[in-house]
């Protein structure tokens, strides 16, 4: 007899995989919706719906394992991960989705109201969240929008051997910043951005790389601290952002 096994599950949405069957149970609509019309629409491997009847979405499991995860060394090859980023960027190159994704002034004032909460929570010290607000900032320019994944994290990628076989988890689908996407891929593993830019086959601004580094950590903190899961565990966001804070104050002496 199959096993039903909790794949993920806090106060929004919870996963549970029973054989090869995923069942993903979201008590907002709109975000299977989207999931279900972003997996039909990118050019790029997705699960297989098998059905969906809301709150609940059946998905087929992808062959291979997870490019990674956040907080742990990833084992994939540079071709892997390479890989990775070709997918992206077939995704980046397709025609937009019809919804939109959050606007400058939307993020703008999530950054400000999220580096107030963690500083008055004692999560981390002010000065690193002055330091990685100010490199937070630079992603926070007019981009042209793409067909982004919105959640293009390590575990989120499957791959068997060298090859991509599929995305997971599109509910974040939206028009967007490509290089958002490439900075969630590579958060917690700096040392594949020589793969990603190739993979990606062209230019990348480094600096808004790692400025959506900082942003993209800043904004998940409280969301993770309430929903039960340890931003502050190794590799992960807290030391995302020391290490972070700790590159900025290196560049400023070195000015």
């Amino acid at each position: 007899m199959e096993q039903v096994e909790v794949v993920v599950t806090h106060q929004e949405r919870a996963t549970v995989r029973v054989g090869d069957i995923f069942l993903k149970i979201d008590a907002d609509q709109t975000r299977t919706d989207v999931e279900v019309e972003a997996m039909a629409l990118a050019p790029i491997p997705t699960p297989q719906v098998l059905w969906h009847k809301p709150p609940v979405l059946a998905l087929a499991g992808l062959p291979g394992t997870a490019l990674g995860h956040l907080g742990e060394p990833s084992t994939a090859s540079a071709q892997a991960w390479a890989a990775a980023d070709a997918a992206a960027r077939t995704l980046h190159e397709a025609p937009l989705p019809r919804w939109p994704g959050h606007s400058l002034d939307e993020l703008a004032s999530q950054l400000d109201d999220e580096c107030v909460w963690i500083v008055d929570n004692g999560v981390l010290p002010t000065d690193v969240i002055t330091r990685n607000r100010r490199i937070a900032e630079v992603a926070l320019r007019p981009w042209t929008p793409v067909f982004t994944h919105g959640d293009l994290q390590v575990s989120h990628v499957f791959i068997d051997g060298d090859q991509v076989t599929g995305v997971i988890d599109w509910s974040e689908a939206a028009q967007g910043d490509a290089l958002y996407d490439l900075a969630t891929l590579t958060l917690g593993h700096p040392q594949h951005l020589t793969e990603v830019i190739a993979g990606y086959g062209t230019d990348v601004d480094l600096d808004v790389i790692c400025a959506w580094w900082s942003l993209r950590s800043l904004l998940g903190v409280r969301w993770l601290l309430e929903h039960g899961f340890d931003p502050t565990a190794p590799g992960c966001e807290v030391d995302i952002l020391r290490t972070q804070a700790a590159r900025g104050l290196r560049q400023r002496d070195i000015r």
